[in-house]
């Protein structure tokens, strides 16, 4: 039996690095929506596309932009 490792690619690494003045809450929300996006995409790629799983992960996504708005407050 043969183990396939997958290891993820250069493209899968964060674009956006945190500088020293974000905290670590808005850096969390930034991996969550960048996730959340992530999934939406693979979700409507899919030969048999799961745009309900997809529309939930493109909320998920909204939702955690909105938490980062600093108007919000």
């Amino acid at each position: 039996m043969t183990t396939v490792v997958t290891l993820a690619s250069r493209r899968a690494a964060p674009s956006h690095l945190p500088t020293s003045g974000e905290s670590p809450e808005a850096i969390q929300l930034h991996a969550e929506a960048q996730n959340a996006l992530a999934m939406a995409l693979y979700y409507v790629r899919q030969p048999e596309a799961n745009i309900p799983g997809a529309a939930r992960k493109a909320v998920q996504a909204l939702a955690a932009l909105r938490q980062l708005d600093p108007r919000r407050a």
